[in-house]
């Protein structure tokens, strides 16, 4: 090797340590103390895990029991919006009254299995899921708070649980967006956490792509008003620290909201979930995984009555990837088991995760699809969003 070469080495060598340096510097930080783990990255602070220790708030219990509520999607109805939506709602309603054993038809009183702590509904269990304009979402989408989410508020107060569910919601800080989110409503029945679906897949269905606003879309505006702590956002509540996502197919965001200290997700693509995924996730993470899958659905508008029914159902898997609970089939159906939260958190070892050697890649590698691509245009329908889509790929 000659001298040049020798010196190139070097300094490539100084260039990507310097790099995962920097990388580490902004992932772990510098001054995290035990139970206040937080790394820096400029003056923001994220909350993550640090040898193991992250953010949490005092269990209320040792063991918490949970269920995936597997529902249709059966949309509502613009031709008659108020009153499909109230009947789908009335339906929602109806369930979290059974996978508490607490029918009204039986007086409200449970008869049947033990108290849930908390129950965890697909992406959208109430509106469904149509080809809308952005005009029809308009309609459509809720204000928070607002009926529904007093509503659903009402029986989490009743049954002294927590429920996740999915909602298009509107937003006045957001004028013109639709957002994707999943909502954490708390036993007091307000809502404990509202978070944003982190990205749509683009570029993956032909003809059509999503016009919900997900960070991803308005990253810089959204880290602007927010924080980069809510990007991947982890609700630390009395029963565990819960993530919500209903992003499919990302690895690395699961990761991540692993290493926040999430110590339950509840992953809820509807038309998309896949018990395998939860289970790959659970054992690659070493997290309780929640895979919220929707039911077969009759009469659902423009849809045969499996759409979006796949893989092996609704599973709650925990971290070695075993399942402990699980739909028997692809109806309407409840999967609910026992979490010793307690002695997760106590015992609970990450993966060791390499950062030194992942970050320069990840810092240098550019993605087809450049984030905040909402921030100055946003399509009307879902044609426009994959014209716009095209647009981006043929820029990129």
């Amino acid at each position: 090797m000659s001298h040049d070469d020798d010196t190139l080495t070097t300094s490539r060598r100084a260039l990507l340590a310097g790099a995962g340096a920097a990388g580490m510097a902004g992932v772990l930080g510098a001054t995290a103390t035990p139970g206040q783990a937080h790394a820096q990255t400029g003056h923001e602070q994220i909350s993550v895990a640090r040898n193991g220790r992250y953010d949490t708030v005092e269990l209320r219990q040792q063991a918490i029991n949970v269920t995936a509520i597997q529902s249709r999607v059966r949309s509502v109805d613009l031709r008659n919006l108020r009153s499909t939506n109230r009947e789908n709602l009335e339906h929602v309603l109806k369930l979290i009254d059974q996978a508490q054993g607490s029918p009204e038809e039986w007086g409200g009183e449970r008869l049947w299995g033990a108290k849930q702590d908390l129950l965890c509904l697909h992406e959208f269990p109430i509106q469904g899921w149509q080809p809308w304009s952005r005009t029809e979402l308009q309609r459509i989408a809720y204000e928070l708070p607002g009926p529904e989410s007093e509503a659903i508020g009402e029986r989490a107060r009743r049954h002294d649980c927590y429920i996740s569910w999915g909602a298009y919601v509107r937003d006045p800080d957001w004028p013109g967006h639709i957002l994707n989110l999943s909502i954490l409503t708390g036993p007091d029945g307000s809502i404990v956490a509202k978070q944003w679906k982190g990205r749509n897949a683009l570029g993956l269905f032909g003809n059509f792509a999503l016009i919900g606003t997900t960070v991803y879309d308005v990253l810089d505006r959204f880290v602007e008003m927010y924080g980069w702590d809510e990007v991947l956002p982890v609700a630390r509540t009395d029963i565990g620290n819960i993530a919500l996502t209903a992003v499919g197919l990302e690895p690395l965001l699961y990761q991540c909201l692993a290493l926040k200290g999430a110590e339950l997700l509840v992953m809820t693509v509807t038309g998309g979930s896949n018990a395998q995924s939860a289970i790959a996730t659970a054992r690659a993470n070493r997290i309780y995984t929640v895979g919220v899958g929707n039911s077969v659905t009759q009469d659902n508008i423009g849809f045969p009555e499996a759409t979006g029914v796949r893989g092996d159902g609704s599973v709650i898997v925990d971290p070695t990837g075993r399942t402990l609970a699980q739909t028997a089939n692809h109806h309407e159906d409840f999967a609910s088991t026992r979490i010793p939260i307690a002695d997760f958190r106590e015992t609970r070892r990450f993966p060791e995760i390499p950062a030194a050697i992942l970050l320069p890649v990840l810092q240098q590698y550019e993605p087809t699809f450049k984030p905040n691509g909402f921030m100055e245009k946003l399509p009307e329908t879902y044609r426009e969003a994959a014209e716009f889509v095209r647009e981006r790929m043929r820029e990129g």
